[in-house]
C-alpha cells in the first residue's frame, strides 16, 4: 500500500466540514422566528432556562447511551466559556431582545456574527485568516446589514445593546466550541456544554416554572420545541463539527445566508414576497461566503 497518497484526506474533511455547517446554519435560521413566537407568551428567561434544562437532559441520556469519556480537566474551563457563550448568554440575551425589536431586526445583529466568530477563532482559536479573508467577511456583513436596515425595521435601544451582546456571546462560545470539537467531537462538545449547565438551569426551570400553562398557544410550543431541540441540540451537532473540519472563521462566514434562509422560509411557508433585491443580495452575500473560503488559509 502507498502511505505517500494521502493529500485527499485534509480536502474532504474540509468539504466535509462547509457541508456540516451548512446543514448547522440552515437549522439555525428559523431559531428567531422561533424565539419570537415563544417570548410572546413565555417569560424570556423561563424559556432560556427550559430549553437549556431540557436539552441538558437529553444531552446527559446521550453520553451515558455512547459512554462518553469525561471531560479533562483542561476541557472543563473551554467548556464553561462554551457554555456561557451559546447554553445560557446568546439564547437568554436575544430572547430578552426580541421583547424589544422584532426577529426581522435581529437580521442586523446575525449579520455580525460571522464577523465576531472569526474575530474569537483569532483570539482563541489561533487561525490567522488572509487580510484578503476580512475585507470579503466585512463586505459579507455590509449587505446583510444594509439590507435589513433598507427593511425599515423598528429599532430600540435596549433591544440592540441586548442582540449586540447576544452576538458577542455567540461569537465566543462557537469559536470556544469548536476549538474543542477538534479533540471532543462536536456533539460531545454541545452535550457537555449542556450537561455542565444543568446546575444552573434545571433549579431555575423549577424555580421559574409558571403557576399554570393555560392560554398558552400551539405557536409558542412550538417555538419552544423548535429552540430545545433544533437550536439548542441537533444544530450544534452540525455546526460545531463544521467549525472545527472546515476552519473556525471560513465556516462562520455561510452564517451570513442565514437571514436570507428565515426570509426564503417565510416566502414558502407564510407567502411572503421575496422582492428582486433581496435575490440580487444574497448573490452577492454567496460571493462573499466563497472569497471568505478561498482567503481564509
Amino acid at each position: 500500500m502507498n502511505k505517500g497518497i494521502t493529500l485527499a484526506g485534509p480536502n474532504e474533511k474540509s468539504a466535509s466540514g462547509w457541508v456540516n455547517g451548512f446543514i448547522g446554519v440552515v437549522i439555525f435560521s428559523g431559531s428567531l422566528p422561533a424565539t419570537k413566537l415563544a417570548v410572546i407568551e413565555f417569560d424570556p428567561v423561563f424559556l432560556t432556562m427550559a430549553r437549556a434544562a431540557i436539552a441538558g437532559l437529553l444531552a446527559l441520556a446521550g453520553l451515558l447511551t455512547f459512554r462518553e469519556k469525561l471531560p479533562t480537566r483542561q476541557q472543563l474551563l473551554p467548556l464553561i466559556i462554551a457554555a456561557l457563550g451559546v447554553v445560557i448568554g446568546f439564547p437568554l440575551l436575544s430572547a430578552l431582545a426580541l421583547q424589544y425589536i422584532s426577529s426581522a431586526h435581529g437580521i442586523i445583529f446575525i449579520g455580525l456574527l460571522p464577523l465576531a466568530t472569526a474575530i474569537f477563532a483569532v483570539l482563541r482559536g489561533g487561525e490567522r485568516p488572509k487580510p484578503a479573508f476580512w475585507l470579503f467577511s466585512i463586505i459579507g456583513s455590509s449587505f446583510v446589514i444594509g439590507f435589513a436596515i433598507a427593511q425599515g425595521v423598528k429599532a430600540s435601544p435596549v433591544g440592540d445593546i441586548l442582540m449586540l451582546l447576544a452576538v458577542i456571546a455567540c461569537g465566543l462560545g462557537y469559536a470556544e466550541g469548536a476549538k474543542l470539537s477538534k479533540v471532543m467531537g462536536g456533539w460531545q462538545v454541545i452535550c457537555w456544554a449542556l450537561v455542565l449547565s444543568l446546575p444552573v438551569t434545571l433549579p431555575l426551570l423549577f424555580i421559574l416554572l409558571p403557576a399554570s400553562f393555560d392560554g398558552i398557544g400551539a405557536p409558542a410550543w412550538m417555538g419552544l420545541i423548535y429552540v430545545t431541540l433544533f437550536s439548542m441540540l441537533i444544530g450544534f451537532i452540525f455546526w460545531y463539527r463544521g467549525l472545527a473540519q472546515g476552519g473556525i472563521a471560513a465556516v462562520a462566514q455561510l452564517q451570513l445566508l442565514q437571514p436570507f434562509f428565515g426570509l426564503a422560509l417565510a416566502a414558502g411557508i407564510l407567502n411572503e414576497k421575496v422582492s428582486p433585491g433581496m435575490i440580487g443580495i444574497t448573490i452577492g452575500v454567496i460571493l462573499c461566503v466563497a472569497g471568505s473560503k478561498k482567503f481564509a488559509k
